[in-house]
This record gives C-alpha cells, sequence and structure tokens, in this order.
C-alpha cells in the first residue's frame, strides 16, 4: 500500500480537514494534498482548508456549514446565525440576505470557504444556541445594517417583546445586547 493510499484510507466521506489533521499520516502531506486534489478525491476550500465530498444521486453535497466553521475556527465555540432568521420573529422583516455571521472567540473579518463567504465577528458572549429573545436583540443590535423601514420593526419588535417572559428577556439584553440595545429595552427590561 503506498503512503497515498495510506492517507486516504483515513478520509471520511463528508468530512472537513484541515492540513495539519492529514499530515498525521502522510510525510509528505502537500504533495499527497495536491495529488488527492487533482484526482478530485479532496476539494479545497480555503488556504489549509480541504473537503472530501459527499457523493448523492444528484452529485457533490457540499460540506456542512457547522463543520466548515468548527474546522475553520480550531474550536466548537461559535454560533452561526442569518439576517434571514429575523423573519421568522414576525416583526415585519421580510429580506432575504445571502450572509451568514459566526459569533466566536477568535477570528474576525469575511472570510470565503468554499464558494461560501461567512463574516466572523469577534465577541466575548453568544449563547450556544439561537433562541426567540436572543433573535430580538441581535435584531436591535444589527437594526442599522437592515434594508426595512427601522422605526416599522421596532415598534412591532417592542410589541413581541412585551408578550416574552420578562426576566428572560432581561438576561439575554444585559448578556448580549450592546449600549444602544440595552437603552433601547430599557423600558420593558426595568
Amino acid at each position: 500500500m503506498t503512503r497515498l493510499e495510506e492517507l486516504k484510507k483515513h478520509l471520511k466521506s463528508g468530512n472537513v480537514y484541515r492540513r495539519d489533521e492529514l499530515s498525521e499520516w502522510s510525510k509528505s502531506v502537500d504533495r499527497h494534498l495536491d495529488e488527492l486534489i487533482k484526482e478530485g478525491t479532496l476539494e479545497k476550500l480555503s488556504q489549509g482548508l480541504y473537503y472530501f465530498p459527499k457523493t448523492t444521486v444528484f452529485g457533490k453535497v457540499p460540506p456542512e456549514e457547522d463543520d466548515l466553521v468548527r474546522s475553520f475556527l480550531k474550536d466548537d465555540r461559535f454560533l452561526l446565525v442569518s439576517p434571514n432568521s429575523y423573519n421568522s420573529l414576525g416583526v415585519g422583516t421580510t429580506q432575504l440576505y445571502n450572509k451568514k455571521v459566526v459569533y466566536n472567540h477568535k477570528r474576525h473579518g469575511r472570510f470565503k470557504l468554499g464558494n461560501r463567504y461567512f463574516d466572523f465577528h469577534l465577541k466575548h458572549h453568544f449563547p450556544l444556541k439561537v433562541t426567540k429573545e436572543f433573535l430580538l436583540v441581535d435584531l436591535v443590535n444589527n437594526i442599522d445594517q437592515l434594508a426595512e423601514d427601522y422605526n416599522n420593526i421596532l415598534n412591532k419588535l417592542f410589541e413581541k417583546a412585551s408578550h416574552l417572559p420578562s426576566q428572560k428577556l432581561r438576561d439575554v439584553v444585559m448578556q448580549y445586547g450592546n449600549a444602544k440595545t440595552k437603552k433601547m429595552f430599557k423600558p420593558l427590561i426595568n
């Protein structure tokens, strides 16, 4: 068995790999990576990041966003959100955005991973999972970046927020709201 075949044996369809992970199974990792890319076994997503495509009857499936971000960051501590999620709140947002935001502890900036762009925001505090309360606070944090009518959204948002458990909302505002958001929510949470 050649070294390249030995490396292939460790690859699993649908997984994202970092170069340093693959160097564990190859002494000539760069040469082997070039060969695997040329033969179509691996796809290069960005510098040092590779994907072993899963194939279905419809063709190659792109990597899961969570797997992609996890490998890029070398960390599980991140929250992947999209401004499209605000539409589920029923506060008047209807635009569709081609944007993914990654709250994390390591990176800041816009990065292309494969054929997708991700906006990485360095944040000290964010929840493990997206909740309705977090989305309301995040919407107010980012309201200046949305294409919708600012005042209309805020009126509907504060109406909806007034029906949520006040202690839970207060905790989320205090943990994740920026200064402007805390000021806007103050009448509801005091």
